[in-house]
């Protein structure tokens, strides 16, 4: 009997191992699908969002914009089109929470340089200052690569509806003007029909990872057929 086990040992084990595997295959396939939510206004802290939109809760998009890059290309939602996106606002003299995002965003760059579905998009909330020249010596000192993200410019105006009516990411400054923003560190997460799928603090690692692996989730459910 001894002599039979001992047989059949190595067979028994690779048996149950391929069990364990089968099993797991059919309990993974069987999970369904995590796919990411689709954020609308009334989603949001209010203090994000303009007024006229707060109770808006389906079939919110980033709006058309026509902006100016680090390299005094105009950049539209056409250089976008079809791509999944992560936005922010920042500005170059900012000493406190922007340095962190950018090398967060760095970071998120170097990750997705070989994935053409992925793109970055970042929008200075005091263009009066961040000229074309500006947002270029910002690019070259921080590592910013030109064919994935650009640093853009443009009418203040236009920057602070996009951040308060497209993005949410913005809160007004009542003391400055009727176009003066206090930028968040978020982190925007876009789809390929411009829908909001995430907001992720930029200033810290654990977000920075969640987005990652957002990510995935997002191209997956591209190519399950799922979005």
């Amino acid at each position: 009997m001894r002599t039979f086990f001992a047989k059949y040992r190595l067979f028994g084990i690779v048996f149950f191992c391929l069990c364990g595997v089968i099993v797991y295959l059919f309990y993974e396939a069987l999970q369904p699908q995590k796919l990411l939510t689709i954020y609308q206004p009334s989603m949001v802290n209010p203090e994000l969002v303009d007024s006229t939109l707060q109770y808006k809760r389906k079939y919110h998009t980033v709006a058309d914009f026509s902006l100016t890059n680090q390299n005094g290309e105009t950049v539209t939602q056409k250089d976008y089109k079809d791509k999944i996106y992560i936005a922010d606002f920042f500005f170059t003299t900012c000493p406190t929470i922007c340095p962190i995002m950018t090398k967060n965003m760095v970071d998120i760059q170097e990750r997705i340089m070989n994935d053409d579905d992925i793109l970055l998009l970042s929008h200075t909330v005091t263009p009066q200052i961040d000229s074309v020249a500006q947002l270029k010596r910002y690019a070259l000192e921080k590592g910013v690569d030109d064919l994935k993200w650009n640093l853009v410019t443009g009418d203040k105006k236009q920057i602070y509806e996009l951040a308060r009516k497209s993005y949410l990411a913005v809160k007004e400054d009542g003391d400055g003007g009727p176009y003066d923003m206090i930028h968040t560190e978020n982190f925007i997460l876009v789809d390929k029909q411009r829908r909001i799928r995430g907001f992720y603090d930029g200033t810290k690692k654990e977000d920075v990872e969640k987005l990652i692996g957002d990510l995935k989730i997002l191209e997956n459910s591209y190519l399950d057929g799922k979005e």
